[in-house]
C-alpha cells in the first residue's frame, strides 16, 4: 500500500453494485441515520436483507462510515477558504502529506492535476487565524508557493446539501 494515499478496508477493489445497492447508496448518502427497515421499505426489500446488503457495501469499502455533518459557523470556524498548493519538487512527497494531515485548519486535502499539486479546504475562526494558517502551509519544507481563495458563502456542501 503506497504510504501517500489514505487507504480504507476494501478501497479500490473493484466492487459490483446493482441498481438496488446504488439505490441504498443514495438513500444513506441523504440520511445515514435510516433505519434498515426504513431503507427496506424505500428499496423494496426485507430489513435483513438490507442489512446484509448494507454490510456488504461497507465491507467492500463503498460505504466509507457515517458521520455527522455539523455548521462550521456553528462550532467557532466560520471561515473558509480552497488553498491551492505547489510543491517545490515535482515528485509526491508524502513528508508535505502528513505536514498537512497535521495542521488542524485542514479539513479536507485533494491531490489535483493542472497547475497546482493540491487543494486544501481550510476552516478557520477568522482572517487572522487563516493568515496563520497559510504562513504554516507556506513554511512546509516542500511547499513553493500557494494560492488562496476565501469562501464568500457556501451554496451548499457534499452531493445532497
Amino acid at each position: 500500500m503506497p504510504h501517500n494515499r489514505q487507504r480504507y478496508p476494501g478501497a479500490g477493489r473493484r466492487t459490483t453494485i446493482d441498481a438496488v445497492d446504488r439505490q441504498l447508496v443514495e438513500l444513506l448518502s441523504a440520511n445515514g441515520r435510516a433505519s434498515y427497515a426504513e431503507l427496506a421499505r424505500q428499496v423494496g426489500l426485507s430489513s435483513p436483507a438490507v442489512h446484509e446488503r448494507v454490510g456488504k457495501l461497507e465491507a467492500a469499502g463503498v460505504i466509507l462510515g457515517y458521520r455527522a455533518v455539523v455548521d462550521p459557523a456553528a462550532v467557532g470556524l466560520p471561515v473558509t477558504a480552497l488553498v491551492s498548493l505547489i510543491e517545490s519538487d515535482a515528485v509526491d512527497d508524502p513528508r508535505v502529506q502528513d505536514e498537512l494531515r497535521a495542521l488542524p485548519a485542514v479539513e479536507d486535502c485533494w491531490r489535483v492535476a493542472g497547475g497546482e499539486d493540491y487543494v486544501l479546504k481550510v476552516r478557520v475562526t477568522d482572517i487572522a487565524a487563516l493568515e496563520e494558517a497559510i504562513d504554516a502551509l507556506n513554511r512546509i519544507r516542500g511547499v513553493a508557493r500557494t494560492r488562496t481563495t476565501v469562501v464568500l458563502s457556501t451554496k451548499w456542501e457534499g452531493r445532497h446539501g
